[in-house]
């Protein structure tokens, strides 16, 4: 079982619901503790780690070791010493997303168009790039369905697609004239898709690419994690 954070005074125990809910240290059953977390166990507590950390009750080195853990524990054990020194019920206080639209169309004829952050992803996406660049940056997106259709014309410039793990790519269905199409073989293992991205259209001169968000250089240097590793649902 991995070490308990700085702080952490109290420990976890199951709901009736199955979510993580505060026990005392004297009161959580060793078979609670030793049954095997599920994805949207692991899930659950990395969102709450990050709104502790949006709130400033963690720093960004706290945050980066614990998600480090989260991503790596295999039992209800190792998550709850992860929050026990945070309030209950954090990340439930976030605001629910927008609505998403059926269709949001993007028209790139020169320069860059960017969606990054908390930007709500579509049903669908109609995207042209004649010249420059479009990135769609999946790793902190509200995804509010199972599916993302997306039509692309890239007839110059440069589509790229920023995956997480959930998050998978098919490209069967475009054309390719005299540009590239590549999806990057994702670093992390098997994991259950929440969002199936699929792309149709052509691909000109220009180049279409779907892979993980990489480190910057800065990141790199002090060996902090992998971006996909903070990836949230």
């Amino acid at each position: 079982m991995s070490e308990v954070p700085a702080g952490a005074s109290k420990a976890y125990g199951l709901s009736m619901m199955g979510e993580l809910a505060p026990r005392g240290p004297d009161d959580l059953p060793q078979e609670t503790s030793q049954l095997r977390a599920s994805h949207e166990d692991r899930d659950a507590v990395i969102e709450t780690l990050r709104v502790a950390a949006g709130d400033g009750r963690l720093t960004a080195d706290e945050l980066d070791e614990r998600l480090e853990i989260a991503f790596n524990a295999k039992t209800y054990g190792e998550l709850a010493v992860l929050t026990s020194d945070l309030p209950v019920g954090s990340a439930t206080a976030a605001v629910a997303p927008a609505a998403p639209k059926d269709v949001v169309r993007i028209d790139c004829r020169s320069g860059n168009a960017v969606r990054d952050g908390q930007w709500v992803v579509p049903k669908r996406l109609e995207v042209k790039v004649t010249s420059g660049n479009v990135k769609l940056d999946f790793t902190s997106a509200a995804i509010a369905q199972s599916v993302l259709e997306i039509d692309a014309e890239v007839r110059s410039g440069n589509l790229i697609i920023i995956t997480k793990p959930g998050v998978a790519v098919d490209t069967d269905d475009v054309t390719v004239r005299s540009g590239n199409v590549k999806v990057a073989k994702p670093p992390w293992g098997p994991v259950p898709v929440r969002l199936q991205i699929n792309v149709s259209g052509r691909v000109g001169s220009g180049n279409l690419v779907a892979r993980p968000k990489r480190r910057t250089f800065w990141q790199w240097l002090t060996r902090k994690p992998m971006p996909w590793l903070m990836a949230a649902s």
